[in-house]
């Protein structure tokens, strides 16, 4: 059993850390091919805080390459560390999922008959799976008990 989750840790990370790898590969002073995907998502999102908040939110374009190299932290090492069963490479795991699938994958902005719906949401759908498997994980790791304390039997007396 103990191989069959490793197996499955192992292969469940690895869709985070080959996808970590490439953007590292690919990053570079611009931020890499991600950042001209993120950027227009970015802008989309500003202008819908600034419409509902009724505030101007100050300019994301600037933050962009931190933004993709904290993504590129959290599923890299996030991955690594859901690896050998660690929560706190979930925990990393599920902040990156909880911060980019409604920006990148906002289906909303789009007509239910333009083409993008259906990709946007078939991608969204899949990384809220995604996101409930590793809270189904650690769901699972706080409900075992780490280790079962052995009492010890009193030994009898002889007077």
């Amino acid at each position: 059993m103990g191989f069959f989750s490793f197996l499955g840790r192992v292969l469940f990370a690895s869709l985070f850390i080959l996808s970590a790898w490439q953007m590292f590969n690919e990053f570079d002073a611009t931020g890499g091919p991600i950042a001209k995907e993120l950027i227009p998502k970015l802008n989309v999102l500003r202008g819908n805080l600034s419409s509902k908040l009724g505030v101007a939110v100050p300019q994301l374009d600037l933050q962009v390459r931190q933004l993709i190299a904290t993504i590129i932290f959290l599923k890299g090492v996030g991955g690594i560390l859901f690896v050998f069963g660690s929560t706190f490479g979930s925990y990393l795991l599920l902040s990156y999922l909880a911060l980019t699938t409604p920006i990148l994958y906002d289906f909303y902005n789009y007509s239910p008959k333009r083409p993008e719906h259906s990709l946007l949401l078939n991608d969204f759908v899949q990384n809220v799976a995604l996101f409930g498997a590793l809270l189904f994980f650690v769901g699972m790791k706080n409900s075992i008990p780490r280790r079962q304390l052995r009492k010890k039997n009193p030994k009898a007396k002889t007077n």
